[in-house]
């Protein structure tokens, strides 16, 4: 029937010496050989028939003779045609095992296999859909994989040309295949970027007319791609078929299809993932997941530069960049435990591909493969995950590497017009949508420290202000930019002729001698602007985060800003006095002179009888507008620590009207003045508030300087203290977290009705601390200064900290851990705990209780817990108790396990419906089972209480509960005398005890009886314990017989 065939070497992979045989390989030769041994000098006829008769037998003669003809077809090409002939009426499942494996080699295995079985893949392949064999578009979909982009090597031509011809010479069975026509349309549509050479026109010519025939045949097919098949026609707009279909898409979609309304409905579908990963071929894809799994950040250099080498290396690689950047932002979705661990995130791989690319058009496609999510976004039906990568690197390049930031913001802004100056409304609506749902999301807390960056060149700075106002502070200085529209038919324009103008430098750089990549539009980097270990770029994540605050703080405050305002309407309002006053701070920038001025305007007006509220409204609009910089400048000082620079951080003309109110007596009638001043330049400049606070603190006047603030906001319209000390702490964290933390002893100890046990003001306080703050705050508790937590409100606390983010819910912990709080007061929770969507307060909370002797209560919680679970949680504080307390243990648990026992049901049920009940016997039983399957000694249920215990319990399960709980009630039986109490220092297993007593020598016997007369009083007490114990048993046995 067939030659007979060696196997002795490898006739499927390629591998070296020192690498063993693949197992694939060897599961075929097995095939092969279980193939041969039953036709071996047998004719055709007897052969055929052998193989019938062999193949009925049962699964694994089916299998193996299918994979031995298959490997016939791939190592035999003379007898290709007989195998498949044979294969073809052999198999008994519609050769469904056959494609399985088929695509394990194609997928797994393609790049290792020899030359000419590579050949004979295709072949296979080529049958497979000749025959329209079910399953033959999986084969091809494997096949197209392989294909890499920016890869012009005759090995990736040959199979892109031979895919090709495969599908146009049976197009009627390709064309019923609808997600085959759309992987085939995305995929040559991607390869046409990389065929533009001449040796390559007839080839690219073919995929031309494949191409453009699919999207105008089955352009509802095609729909299925979504925006990124917008994305790729744009790289091939300029040759003439595909400009035509342009114009009919944009002009007169529905001669395509009457179901297809243009260029809109496409970039509203977001592109499935299988498309995406299409293009990357299945080892650059467990390549790029492993480097974003596995690899600590700071630690990615020499996998990149491998990366690089074996991919990105040629001049025709620079359009892989685009394939890698949308898989990483639309595939890879890292789960929050590596979000939260030192893997390297995804920003900084797309920042790495982004420097390595040497063509301008290359990069600015790189660049809009990164925001394309941007344009349609839609919170419905898009991800977070989608947009973060782009406004990330952004951020976090800011520092190190401006440059890339600016040319980022640079590109945003222009594509906004240009990208389709038809639908740039809805473009720049999708960017805004996405901007807000990254500030919603928290993945930035605020967008002020990219957009008002001032490494930013101006022109650029008046750009942003343009593009994105409503998200950019007030600042009148900086130039407004206009962008111009690309005409109405223009999209982002191919390779050839990239749409994006060239602008001068948007940053300033230095040095700027050395060779180096070119980055889009005209902006050339400096040396140090490369993701590499050895410059910023690799710095740890910890310290990212350390330095964000500092930036918030610095922009966050520009806020508070106002606009420039005429104060001449409201200087008019003013009395004589009252305008000279004013016009002098006005024309001063001597902070003495102003307090100087400050204090007598304000000594004049508590003199001025006249002063009612609308000049009250005028005067604080002047004031706002003079004392504007006091508001937005940095208040505390660095060197908190110093007296002294505390005291010249309220020498400003702002605590010239705080020092006066201080100074007023309660009971002078001119201090309502004082505050309806206050009050009104409040409702302009919130942040006066906590001003207001530091100066009460920072000041050293009188005892209890907080009576003012509490006058203060009586004298507020609308508002009580706790929401307008709060609203006060909120914008102070915003602006300053330093002094935040600096105010947050006292805010406790002057206002301790309204801040102790307070969910809100708790979050403000662990959602802004680091760690040396959080250590502050610590030491402030074990001094005494601080109380944060109270009884009747520390449950509420802790349901509402079951919402925050891991950090938050430890730094809490940590606080909880500093106070002096009884576990009772913690224990409630326990219940409300579920694994693993609380993995931060049973962490906590299991290492409290490891503190703490087991008790009634702490026990009875613990048991409650679900014993059949993959919670670790009982089962750890039961081991460790079991360890340090197990006498306490072995009591508390044979109470419980008692009043179960002994408890009457009515009892027990009523307890249950009032919330008194404790954990029912097969839940301690399968807390005691889970136990005893991981201690290693059994001293604890060796114990007497334990053994007298488990005794009781068996005596009440039904014979389904013994035979579940079997192993554990198994531990009674080798005991001897389970009722008798042993001494602490012989207390063992009784088997082992009888084992040791048989080998005993007589000195040793002795010695025992020795002891024994010796302990004669505790003997007869155990005695006199046993005793009643025994008739217990009795008792219970016959009762268990009067049940029977």
């Amino acid at each position: 029937m067939m030659a007979e065939t060696t196997a002795s070497s490898p006739k499927l992979f390629v591998f070296s010496t020192v690498e063993p045989k693949d197992e694939l390989e060897e599961r075929f030769e097995k095939g092969y050989q279980f193939l041969t041994s039953i036709t071996k000098g047998l004719s055709e006829r007897e052969a055929n028939d052998a193989l019938n008769t062999s193949i009925c037998r049962g699964i694994q003669q089916h299998e193996d003779i299918s994979l031995g003809l298959v490997y016939i077809i791939l190592t035999e090409p003379q007898n290709t045609q007989r195998s498949y002939r044979d294969l073809t009426l052999l198999t008994r499942d519609g050769l469904n095992l056959v494609m399985t494996f088929l695509n394990r080699v194609i997928i797994e295995k393609y790049t290792k296999l020899l030359d000419a079985a590579r050949i004979q893949v295709l072949w296979f392949s080529k049958e497979l859909v000749r025959n329209q064999v079910i399953g033959a578009e999986s084969v091809c979909n494997a096949l197209l994989r392989q294909i890499a982009g920016g890869d012009i090597s005759p090995k990736n031509i040959w199979l892109a040309e031979t895919l090709l011809e495969i599908f146009l010479e049976f197009k009627p069975w390709f064309e019923k295949q609808s997600t085959l026509v759309a992987i085939v349309v995305y995929t040559y549509l991607r390869l046409l970027v990389d065929h533009g050479s001449l040796k390559l026109a007839a080839f690219r010519q073919k995929e031309v007319d494949l191409c453009c025939s699919l999207l105008r045949d089955k352009i509802l097919d095609c729909l299925a791609i979504g925006r990124d098949l917008v994305r790729l026609l744009q790289d091939v707009a300029r040759i003439p078929e595909f400009e035509k279909l342009w114009k009919e898409m944009m002009q007169t979609p529905a001669t395509l299809h009457p179901q297809f309304s243009g260029v809109h409905q496409l970039m509203s579908i977001r592109t499935p993932r299988k498309y995406l990963i299409s293009r990357l071929t299945p080892d650059m894809e467990a390549k790029i997941y492993f480097l974003l799994t596995k690899v600590r950040f700071g630690q990615q250099k020499r996998y990149q530069d491998w990366f690089q080498r074996q991919y990105l290396a040629t001049p025709e690689s620079q359009s892989l960049r685009c394939d890698l950047i949308r898989f990483i932002c639309s595939v890879v979705h890292p789960p929050n435990e590596i979000l939260c661990s030192d893997i390297i995130p995804r920003w900084a791989v797309i920042g790495w591909l982004l420097t390595t690319c040497t063509s301008n058009v290359a990069a600015s496609n790189a660049k809009l493969a990164l925001f394309y999510d941007w344009f349609f976004f839609d919170p419905e039906r898009d991800s977070i995950m989608n947009i973060e990568p782009a406004i990330l690197v952004m951020y976090h390049s800011m520092r190190p590497h401006p440059a890339i930031t600016a040319t980022l913001l640079d590109f945003l802004c222009r594509i906004m017009v240009n990208f389709f100056p038809p639908l740039s409304s809805q473009v720049r609506q999708g960017v805004y949508t996405s901007l807000k749902q990254i500030l919603e999301k928290k993945v930035l807390s605020s967008i002020s420290p990219l957009f008002d960056n001032p490494k930013l060149d101006k022109d650029l700075k008046g750009m942003i202000r343009t593009s994105f106002a409503e998200f950019c502070s007030l600042e009148s200085e900086l130039p407004q930019y206009t962008l111009s529209a690309a005409k109405p038919d223009d999209m982002l324009l191919p390779p050839a002729d990239p749409v994006l103008p060239s602008v001068p430098p948007i940053c300033k750089i230095e040095n700027d001698t050395e060779s180096l990549p070119v980055i889009p539009d005209g902006v050339t980097l400096p040396p140090t602007a490369m993701f590499s270990d050895d410059d910023e770029d690799d710095i740890p994540l910890g310290k990212l985060k350390k330095q964000e605050p500092k930036v918030c703080k610095q922009n966050t405050k520009e806020k508070a800003k106002q606009d420039d305002v005429d104060l001449s309407p409201y200087l008019e309002q003013l009395d004589f006095e009252l305008k000279e006053a004013v016009l002098q701070i006005q024309g001063t920038r001597d902070s003495e002179q102003q307090c100087e001025v400050m204090d007598k305007l304000i000594e004049t007006l508590i003199k001025d009888d006249d002063f009612d509220a609308d000049m009250s409204a005028a005067l604080a609009t002047c004031l706002c507008q003079l004392l504007n910089e006091q508001f937005t400048n940095q208040l505390f000082p660095e060197e908190y620590e110093d007296e002294e620079a505390i005291e010249d951080s309220i020498g400003t003309s702002l605590f010239v009207i705080f020092r006066n109110l201080c100074q007023t007596p309660e009971e002078d009638p001119s201090r309502q003045q004082i505050l309806q001043l206050l009050g009104d330049m409040h409702q302009r400049q919130p942040r006066l508030g906590y001003h207001l606070l530091y100066f009460l603190k920072a000041n050293k006047i009188c005892e209890d300087n907080m009576t003012h603030y509490k006058d203060f906001c009586k004298s507020l319209d609308g508002k009580d203290l706790a929401g307008c000390l709060l609203s006060d702490l909120q914008l102070c964290q915003e602006d300053d977290v330093h002094l935040f933390c600096y105010l947050i002893p006292d805010i406790y100890c002057q206002f301790a009705s309204i801040a102790v046990g307070n969910p809100e003001l708790l979050n403000l306080i662990v959602s802004c601390v680091d760690g040396v703050q959080l250590q502050e705050l610590v030491c402030h508790v074990m001094q005494g200064n601080l109380v944060m937590f109270r009884k009747d409100s520390f449950l509420s606390v802790l349901n509402a900290s079951l919402e925050w983010e891991t950090f938050e819910q430890y730094c809490l912990w940590t606080l909880i851990s500093a106070h002096t709080i009884p576990v009772d007061y913690i224990l409630p929770i326990l219940p409300k705990l579920e694994f693993p969507q609380h993995a931060e307060p049973l962490t906590s909370l299991l290492l409290i209780l490891k503190q703490n002797c087991p008790s009634e209560e702490s026990l009875s919680c613990v048991l409650r817990r679900d014993g059949r679970s993959a919670d670790p949680f009982a089962l750890s504080i039961l081991r460790y108790w079991s360890q340090e307390h197990e006498d306490k243990l072995a009591e508390l648990v044979t109470m419980q396990l008692t009043r179960q026992t002994t408890t009457p049901r009515k009892q027990r049920l009523r307890d249950k419906q009032q919330g008194k009940s404790g954990p029912g016997v097969v839940q301690i039983l399968y807390h005691l089972e889970q136990l005893r399957k991981t201690l290693k000694s059994t001293s604890f249920f060796s114990h007497y209480l334990v053994q007298h215990s488990l005794q009781q319990v068996q005596l009440t399960c039904t014979d389904g509960q013994k035979a579940k709980f079997s192993d554990l009630f198994s531990l009674m039986e080798d005991i001897d005398d389970v009722g008798m109490k042993p001494s602490s220092s012989t207390r063992s297993l009784r088997g082992t005890a009888r084992t040791t007593k048989t080998s005993m020598q007589s000195g040793g016997r002795s010695k025992v009886k020795s002891s024994e007369k010796d302990s004669d009083s505790e003997s007869s007490d155990d005695e006199e314990i046993m005793k009643p114990k025994s008739k217990k048993r009795k008792k219970a046995s016959l009762v268990g017989s009067d049940s029977d």
